[in-house]
């Protein structure tokens, strides 16, 4: 075993955890440990500093464009990132948190794609998210009904509104995307709508540019305009440029800045888009007269 998740390690005396990670990382530095602390922002900076390798968020409770934008530009753009690895988690075996009891199929595939690709680490607890477990044990409570902590659930996997083939999907955009295996390029960009975040990852080189436009409103179509900074990402500002959606695999010319984008929750909530530099015109072939 080489990953272990800690349960409330804020509960514990911190010299311990301190003292106990060196000790396993002097013979096996390669192992993992993962904090599960909801607590103050200082004992989870705290505890990231003693040296655990990742560490629960508060991006369960971050649904709104203002929290997401504050909160992760702290994660990414302070003094924070150099020590504190953040691992994201839409649900968990202990909460259920309102967005998900309320925003139905829609609500569970936002908060896959926002997990997925605003931090290089995130897990999803399942196969309760997998199959959209949104029942909670009384009106305000953010703990499951028929919670799997006291009994044996049987799961029907091959539903056919299972999130299995998207998560698989997700997983494998990320895999093939560098900019989105790293956290500290993580910029927000403006859209018209406080409904729709946009939000862009890089790799170093920027041969890999990644664009991600998610609807927040799981019951609502929301459109607007996002403004891209295309001279930062080096896109030529008077040429088109090709914008692929991964999730979809259409593809979308895009000029300039400002470009216009639609989504609907039920369908497609969310563009991932592979941004390329530049498309070929008639005018760059050498016979073109």
């Amino acid at each position: 075993m080489r990953i272990f998740r800690v349960d409330n390690p804020h509960t514990k005396p911190l010299p311990f955890w301190q003292w106990l990670i060196d000790e396993v990382k002097k013979k096996n530095p390669e192992v993992i440990f993962l904090a599960e602390a909801f607590t103050r922002p200082k004992v989870m900076y705290r505890l990231a500093k003693l040296g655990f390798s990742q560490s629960y968020t508060y991006f369960t409770w971050r649904n709104t464009k203002p929290e997401l934008t504050q909160y992760f530009t702290e994660l990414t753009q302070t003094q924070t990132r150099e020590y504190f690895r953040p691992s994201l988690w839409p649900n968990t075996p202990d909460i259920l948190n309102e967005y998900l009891q309320f925003g139905g199929r829609p609500a569970f595939m936002v908060r896959l794609v926002l997990a997925a690709t605003l931090g290089a680490s995130f897990g999803i607890y399942g196969p309760a998210f997998e199959l959209l477990e949104d029942r909670a044990r009384e009106p305000g409570s953010e703990e499951y009904l028929n919670s799997e902590k006291y009994e044996i659930r049987n799961w029907d996997r091959e539903r056919p509104d299972s999130l299995k083939e998207l998560i698989a999907r997700i997983n494998r955009i990320r895999k093939e995307n560098r900019a989105l295996q790293r956290d500290q390029s993580l910029r927000f960009h403006t859209v018209d709508n406080e409904q729709i975040i946009c939000y862009t990852k890089q790799s170093e080189d920027l041969s890999n540019v990644i664009a991600v436009v998610v609807n927040l409103d799981p019951h609502h179509v929301q459109s607007g305009w996002v403004t891209i900074p295309v001279e930062t990402l080096q896109l030529d500002p008077l040429e088109s440029y090709q914008a692929h959606d991964l999730l979809s695999g259409a593809r979308f010319l895009w000029h300039g800045a400002k470009n216009f984008v639609e989504l609907a929750p039920q369908s497609a909530p969310a563009h991932i888009l592979r941004l390329r530099r530049r498309i070929r015109r008639e005018q760059d072939f050498d016979y073109f007269l």
